[in-house]
């Protein structure tokens, strides 16, 4: 049986992971990483530009700062089911996260907009 000290500790070492793989892709290619990170013009530039300490002092957190995009279970079963083209996977999956970005974005935008009409 695993420890919550071990728990902790994985979680901390994905945390880092996912950091500096978002930090990668941001350096890459700053659009594609955006989109496909679903993140916004003041995040993906507070990300890409934090020094690898404040990476760290980040994940060392108990929460897991990536989450899991699919947010419907038929999302997920139609992306591991059998089709004919890997892809016909890949073109429906940025279909499903593109669709669910808009949806956060629009979410945020509703949100700003009730909050200065007050």
């Amino acid at each position: 049986m695993m420890t919550t000290s071990h728990l902790l500790d994985d979680i901390r070492n994905v945390n880092l992971s996912y950091l500096l793989l978002v930090q990668r892709l941001l350096n890459e290619d700053r659009s594609s990483a955006m989109f496909r990170l679903k993140l916004n013009e003041q995040m993906a530039d507070t990300l890409a530009s934090l020094p690898i300490s404040q990476l760290a002092k980040l994940a060392n957190s108990n929460q897991l700062l990536c989450h899991f995009a699919l947010v419907d279970p038929s999302q997920l079963s139609s992306l591991t089911t059998q089709q004919r083209e890997d892809d016909l996977k890949r073109t429906h999956a940025a279909i499903l996260l593109a669709g669910s970005m808009r949806d956060d974005e629009e979410e945020v935008v509703l949100k700003k907009g009730h909050h200065h009409g007050r």
